[in-house]
């Protein structure tokens, strides 16, 4: 509509119309005589606001999952999130669980020898100098490390040190096939030398090729002079197999490590070694093994029972006869 006096003029008139209408409406409450054309509009159009309505609600409610399905997918994002931090958690807390653990038995084998140790963590699995066999761990010459200490952990004999930096250290480890301890027999106290064969049981030359020896049977080290590169008493292991010497002056023992090379974490350097050899004393005590159950008597079969006899065989007492009573005359 074109902007004009008489359009002007009709705008006003219907405002007043209009403000007419709800001022009668609103004086007349209930009683309102605009009552039945309201009736009548509403039945016209109500049909059609329902139509409209039926067609536009699916727009209007798919504008509002749009609307919604962003707010759902920043939640699950952030739930995947505090998920995920969790997992790391507990994770975090199994490993410091697991440190916590090798720390306290490090500890009682280091206080059984009476071992002064620097205790490191392994970081780093490889041949750093050409070994095989060999980890670095996070200590060096900083922290009073030196070439040739031993490395234990708390199951016993890890290996020695060999390359020494500032803040790590190179550990030659006792599977290596050029690692070599002497060795001493629980017990018997009977010596030999032990060499590594990676991921097979060491291999120990007994030096008396009539010492008596049985599978099960454990080694300590014997120790070297000023107590390096090996202190004495350290467990190293257990024998699985025994060679026959053949008349040989020696016999060969094959022994299962007690530390597990693969999976080692927390280790002690021993800075100085004990003031007297403690022997076997380092090693824990044999698990006494328990008694066997005696086997069970067989149970005596009992004869069946005979007739006239009682369960346990005894003849069943004589019958009682019994009177009936008589009736008598007079």
């Amino acid at each position: 509509m074109r902007d004009t006096k008489e359009s002007r003029l009709l705008l006003v008139l219907l405002v007043v119309v209009a403000f007419a209408l709800i001022t009668v409406d609103i004086r007349g409450g209930e009683n309102s005589p605009l009552d039945r054309p309201r009736q009548a509009a509403q039945s016209v159009f109500g049909p059609v606001e329902n139509a409209v309505s039926g067609v536009v609600d699916p727009v209007g409610n798919a504008v509002d999952a749009v609307r919604d399905s962003g707010g759902r997918s920043s939640t699950i994002s952030r739930l995947e999130r505090e998920n995920a931090a969790l997992k790391q958690q507990l994770g975090s807390k199994d490993i410091t669980r697991n440190r916590a653990q090798e720390l306290d038995k490090l500890l009682k084998t280091a206080g059984a020898g009476q071992y002064a140790i620097k205790g490191a963590q392994v970081i780093a699995i490889g041949a750093a100098q050409g070994f095989s066999w060999t980890v670095t761990i996070d200590a060096g010459s900083h922290d009073g490390i030196a070439r040739d200490m031993t490395v234990i952990n708390g199951d016993g004999l890890v290996g020695r040190v060999t390359t020494v930096g500032p803040s790590t250290a190179t550990v030659l480890l006792a599977n290596d096939p050029d690692f070599t301890v002497g060795t001493r027999l629980e017990n018997s106290m009977e010596l030999g030398f032990a060499s590594g064969q990676g991921d097979r049981p060491m291999r120990v030359q007994l030096l008396n090729g009539k010492a008596a020896v049985h599978k099960g049977d454990r080694l300590v080290t014997f120790g070297s002079e000023a107590g390096k590169p090996f202190v004495p008493g350290v467990p190293v292991g257990k024998i699985v197999g025994v060679d026959p010497s053949g008349g040989n002056l020696t016999k060969t023992l094959l022994v299962q490590p007690f530390v597990g090379f693969t999976r080692l974490d927390v280790v002690g350097v021993v800075v100085v070694g004990p003031r007297t050899d403690p022997r076997d004393s380092v090693l824990p005590p044999k698990p006494t093994p328990s008694p066997k159950p005696k086997p069970k008597a067989p149970a005596k079969p009992t004869a069946p029972a005979s007739p006239g006899s009682t369960p346990t065989g005894g003849a069943l007492p004589p019958a009682t006869p019994t009177n009936t009573p008589t009736s008598g005359r007079g």
